[in-house]
């Protein structure tokens, strides 16, 4: 059983960027679609981006694409949200996520296991 830590969140500027860290703990999970969820007050959980871990294709929410970057690190079990010119409106609970096994999915529905969440908040 894998355990997942989110870290790096915090308060930033509009325009500015941040660096979303999710750590794996447990038993390795190399083959794993990893994915970024986040979930503003009042709203559902919305996808925000998915990686495969054999780093053969990405994914991204239309509202994010061309400023966040997803990337991971296999060897330290460790998935990565680089973003880029940050919005008020992106400002919610980031989540990271282990999604299926070989296979690239957009749906919260397929990540079945879960981080803690990390805040990020962006003023304006």
């Amino acid at each position: 059983q894998v355990q997942l830590v989110e870290s790096g969140g915090g308060l930033v500027q509009a325009g500015g960027s941040l660096r979303l860290s999710c750590a794996a703990s447990g038993r390795t999970f190399s083959s794993y679609t990893m994915g970024w969820f986040r979930q503003a007050p009042g709203k559902e959980r919305e996808f925000v981006a998915t990686i495969s871990w054999n780093a053969g294709s990405t994914n991204y929410a239309v509202d994010v694409k061309g400023r966040f970057t997803i990337s991971r690190d296999n060897a330290k079990n460790t998935v990565y949200l680089q973003m880029n010119s940050l919005k008020p409106e992106d400002t919610a609970v980031y989540y990271c996520a282990r999604g299926p096994p070989y296979s690239i999915s957009v749906y919260r529905s397929d990540y079945p296991l879960w981080g803690q969440g990390t805040q990020v908040t962006v003023s304006s």
